[in-house]
């Protein structure tokens, strides 16, 4: 069956601090994310620092969008975790985007869900 739409969820914990609240490192993420996923950056990443009214959530949240969808982080200062979505009309390799994980963030465990897309 041919499907519409990829999507990755991954829910991350036990990243060290210093990695997860790091812009430039957030930045490089993205675009090595792009890359290594075989995807096409539209523009550069957004990236803003959130919810500073609360510790418990504030945290730089990423938006990047690509040709075929986008790719969406959300990283917690308070305790390393992050959550990221990555969704594609366009096939990617799962593995590849949680080896960039692992490279740029080391977190202690991930938590994996992947769904398949159709709107039929």
């Amino acid at each position: 069956m041919e499907y519409w739409g990829y999507q990755l969820i991954l829910d991350c914990s036990g990243s060290p601090k210093e990695l997860v609240t790091d812009r430039s490192n957030i930045h490089q993420f993205a675009k090595e994310m792009v890359e290594r996923i075989d995807m096409v950056a539209y523009g550069e990443p957004i990236i803003e620092h959130f919810a500073t009214h609360d510790p418990d959530k504030a945290g730089y949240t990423l938006i990047q969008l690509i040709e075929t969808s986008n790719i969406t982080s959300h990283f917690v200062d308070k305790d390393g975790s992050f959550y990221m979505d990555i969704f594609s009309c366009k096939p990617f390799n799962n593995e590849d985007a949680i080896s960039v994980v692992e490279d740029f963030f080391r977190p202690e465990k991930i938590k994996m869900h992947f769904l398949t897309r159709n709107a039929d």
